[in-house]
C-alpha cells in the first residue's frame, strides 16, 4: 500500500502546492451548476430565498469547503479508511431501523443531536470506496473467479437490501448499479451480467410480491399515468405538463405556471428539472445536461490519469453516482420510469444529498491531485 513515487518530481507536495493542482475548472463547473439550482429554487416559490434558495445557497458554499478538504486528503488515506467508512454506513443504516425517523411512509433519516442525516446517501460513497479498495487488492483476471466475485456482491447487496426494507426504492436501485458498474469495469464477463439480468426478469412475479402498495401504484402508474390522473398519477402527468410547456425556449424565468399555481408536489426536490424545462424550454434542459456530462468528461479524464488502480476505481465509482442520479432523476421526470425518488444533484434542495456529492466530487479531486501516487495491492 506504501507509495513509490509521490508526484512527478518524486517529491511530497506541500498543501500550497496541492492547491495548485486542484483542478479549478471543474470546481466551477460544479458552482454553476449549484448556482442554477439556487435559482431554480428561488423561483419555485415565486422569487423569494425563504425557505429553499438561501438554505441550498449557504450548504453549498459549506460543500465546496468540503470539496477542497477532501480532495487535499492523501488518497492513501482514503484507501485506508474504505472498510471503517463502509461499517459506519452499515451501522447507520441498522440505526434507522431502530430510532430512525419516519416521513411520508418512509424511514430514512437518523437524528444525532442537532444533524439530522440520509445514511442511505452516505453508504453510496462507502459503497464506492470499500468496493475501490477491495478490486484493488485483486488483479483484475480474478474478478470473475466466484470467491471473488461472492464477497464483492456482499458488499453491494446487504446496504441495498437495508435501503428497500426503509423503504427507499430510488437509492437501493442507485446502490445496486453503481455496484454492478463498478464490477463490471473492473473486468466483470458479460456471461455474469447476462444471467444477472435474466434472473431479475424471472424474479419479477416475486418482487411484485413484496412491494408496497404505493411503489405498485408506481409502477402501474407508469405503464399507464391515466390510470389514476388526480392520485398515483399524478406527478408522472403534472411534470409532462410542464416540461411540455415550455417548449424551445421556455416561459422565462420565474414564470412556471406549475410553480406559480402549485400544481407540481415536490417541485423543489425530485421534479425540479420541470421547472428548469418550464421556464428555460428545451435549451435549459439541454445546457444543464450538458454541464453535467462536462463534469463526467473531466471525471473519467481524472481516472485515466491516476496512476494507481484505487484512485482509478474510486473516479469512476464517483462518476458512475452522478450519472445515474441525473439518468434516473430525468427519466422519472419525463415518465420512461417510474417515480423513485432520486434528486437531481445539486440541483434539487436537500442537505444530505448536496454534501454526498460535493464529498464525491472532492474523492475524485484527490484522485486527480494524488494521481502520481503508486500503491501496492492491499
Amino acid at each position: 500500500m506504501m507509495i513509490d513515487n509521490y508526484g512527478p518530481t518524486g517529491r511530497e507536495l506541500s498543501i500550497t502546492q496541492k492547491l495548485f493542482e486542484i483542478n479549478w475548472g471543474l470546481v466551477m463547473l460544479l458552482t454553476v451548476i449549484g448556482c442554477i439550482g439556487v435559482a431554480m429554487l428561488y423561483s419555485v416559490v415565486g422569487g423569494s430565498w425563504q425557505p429553499y434558495a438561501l438554505a441550498q445557497l449557504t450548504r453549498f458554499g459549506i460543500a465546496i469547503l468540503i470539496l477542497v478538504g477532501v480532495a487535499l486528503v492523501d488518497i492513501r488515506v482514503w484507501m485506508s479508511l474504505a472498510y471503517p467508512a463502509y461499517a459506519l454506513g452499515l451501522l447507520l443504516l441498522v440505526g434507522v431501523e431502530i430510532i430512525g425517523d419516519t416521513g411520508k411512509g418512509a424511514t430514512r433519516w437518523i437524528t444525532l443531536g442537532p444533524i439530522t442525516l440520509q445514511p442511505s446517501e452516505i453508504m453510496k460513497i462507502a459503497l464506492v470506496l470499500a468496493l475501490a479498495r477491495y478490486m484493488n487488492a485483486r488483479p483484475r483476471s480474478q474478478i470473475n473467479h466466484p470467491f471473488t466475485l461472492a464477497p464483492a456482491l456482499l458488499l453491494i447487496l446487504v446496504p441495498t437490501i437495508l435501503v428497500m426494507h426503509q423503504p427507499d426504492l430510488g437509492t437501493a436501485l442507485l446502490l445496486l448499479l453503481c455496484g454492478a458498474g463498478m464490477l463490471f469495469l473492473g473486468g466483470l464477463s458479460w456471461w455474469y451480467i447476462g444471467s444477472a439480468i435474466m434472473g431479475s426478469i424471472c424474479a419479477i412475479p416475486l418482487a411484485w410480491r413484496v412491494l408496497k402498495d404505493y411503489q405498485k401504484d408506481r409502477v402501474l402508474t407508469f405503464l399507464d399515468p391515466s390510470r389514476d390522473p388526480m392520485g398515483a398519477g399524478y406527478h408522472t402527468l403534472q411534470a409532462k405538463i410542464g416540461l411540455g410547456s415550455g417548449g424551445l425556449v421556455g416561459k422565462g424565468y420565474l414564470n412556471s405556471t406549475q410553480a406559480r399555481l402549485d400544481y407540481l408536489p415536490e417541485k423543489h426536490t425530485d421534479f425540479i428539472f420541470t421547472i428548469l424545462g418550464e421556464e428555460f424550454g428545451f435549451i435549459g434542459t439541454l445546457t444543464l445536461l450538458s454541464l453535467y456530462a462536462l463534469v463526467l468528461f473531466y471525471g473519467m479524464n481524472i481516472a485515466y490519469s491516476s496512476r494507481n488502480q484505487f484512485g482509478r476505481y474510486v473516479a469512476m465509482g464517483m462518476c458512475l453516482i452522478l450519472l445515474l442520479y441525473v439518468l434516473i432523476n430525468t427519466a422519472m421526470v419525463v415518465g420512461l420510469i417510474p417515480v423513485v425518488g432520486v434528486p437531481l444533484p445539486l440541483v434539487s434542495y436537500g442537505g444530505t444529498a448536496i454534501m454526498t456529492i460535493m464529498f464525491g466530487m472532492g474523492l475524485l479531486m484527490s484522485v486527480y491531485v494524488h494521481r502520481h501516487v503508486e500503491m501496492k495491492r492491499a
